[in-house]
């Protein structure tokens, strides 16, 4: 991934954050010579190694999981929030004229050699966490015991977990740092301005950026 140094997130905590926040990542290997992507549900151990680690599962019809490298790393995009940005935001495009659309984002690539894990008790917990941790704000959080135990036997039997390694994080955080405080002004305003809550979550991100610069 191109990444300008203006653009570079490298502290970890707010890289496993966006992770957390946007846990369906998209998983990319080279099985059989081909470039293989799957979107999925992975939950991030924090404190194990490193840069942590993901864990996660796919099918076991998926023919990823046994095709996959064990010596190269794959790749986990996690996507965070995102939005176009209308060059009439810009008041130095005003003034000259000079200004074309572009956009904004927040992404996180996520680099490590998988593995994979067929033991049935490592996949009963690991449904369970995977399961607690998206319910718990549920008004009655569902539980996996919730399901009778011999249709669950046969669900984790058609499953195979993945655990990734992270052993690089890259962050880019595409927020108009390369424009002037007049102009990122500008699109702060224009994204508010919009019906959109996620250009409006731009907006708080390029707020908290600008702070953040000042404090450096």
């Amino acid at each position: 991934m191109y990444v300008p140094k203006f653009n570079e997130e490298k502290d970890v905590s707010t890289l496993h954050t966006i992770i957390e926040s946007n846990p369906l990542g998209a998983w990319t290997a080279i099985v059989d010579g081909e470039i293989n992507a799957n979107h999925i549900p992975f939950l991030l151990h924090r404190n194990k190694g490193e840069l942590g680690t993901l864990v996660g599962h796919v099918a076991r019809a998926n023919n990823i999981w046994q095709g996959f490298s064990t010596e190269k790393d794959s790749l986990v995009i996690f996507q965070g929030d995102q939005s176009y940005m209308s060059p009439n935001w810009y008041p130095s495009k005003h003034e000259q004229g000079k200004g074309v659309p572009t956009w904004c984002y927040i992404v996180v690539h996520a680099h490590g050699v998988p593995k994979k894990i067929e033991d049935p008790e490592w996949l009963l917990q690991h449904v369970n966490e995977l399961t607690d941790t998206h319910e718990s704000k549920q008004g009655l959080p569902w539980k996996v015991s919730d399901a009778p135990e011999d249709f669950i036997d046969m669900l984790i039997g058609g499953i195979v977990g993945i655990e990734i390694p992270i052993t690089t994080l890259t962050g880019k955080w595409k927020l108009d740092q390369n424009r002037s405080e007049i102009d990122r002004r500008g699109v702060i305003e224009g994204l508010t301005s919009t019906d959109n809550p996620e250009s409006q979550r731009v907006a708080e991100h390029i707020k908290q950026k600008m702070k953040s610069e000042l404090n450096e």
